[in-house]
């Protein structure tokens, strides 16, 4: 039987989880392969690329996070899963689509910001913090997608759970 809520309730939570983890690759393989280069000739700074190119990982984090609170919300990690309404899965569609997006481009562009402060630092290893905090700024825009998907998701009401579906 096809139930649209849950089907839509699904998608919401793969959109989260792929495209975060999507950004978090192009963004930390941007800035993983500018410190690569670094590092053939500044090996000591190490510690302190790693942590600017580690940054846009966590949109991956926060991707995969969103995707477990949308499926937890429909009963989809355990037992019967609940009666989805339409509209409860178009708002938990919706807050994986706000998550999945704004991780995908805010990975990615922390990612190019992370990069170029690599750069810096393997020219002046004294621009680190200033470095870190262009790529952390950056973040931010994560996060508010992140508590966007968490304030739909706590606005969303799922019916029983379905036996026997």
């Amino acid at each position: 039987m096809f139930e649209s809520g849950l089907v839509l309730t699904v998608v919401g939570a793969a959109f989260a989880a792929v495209f975060g983890g999507l950004g978090s690759c192009i963004g930390v393989g941007t800035a993983g392969t500018k410190a690569a280069g670094v590092l053939a000739e500044r090996p000591e700074v190490f510690g302190k690329l790693l942590l600017i190119t580690a940054l846009p990982g966590s949109q991956g984090v926060y991707g995969l996070l969103v995707a477990i609170l949308i499926l937890m919300k429909a009963n989809l990690l355990g037992g019967p899963a609940a009666d989805v309404s339409f509209e409860a899965g178009a708002l938990l569609l919706f807050a994986g689509v706000i998550m999945g997006l704004s991780g995908l481009f805010s990975g990615w562009f922390q990612g190019k910001v992370a990069a170029g402060a690599v750069g810096a630092i393997g020219r002046d290893e004294s621009v680190s913090g200033k470095g870190l905090v262009l790529a952390v700024i950056i973040e931010t825009y994560a996060i508010f997608g992140l508590l966007a998907a968490f304030f739909i998701w706590l606005s969303v009401e799922v019916g029983a759970p379905v036996f026997g579906a």
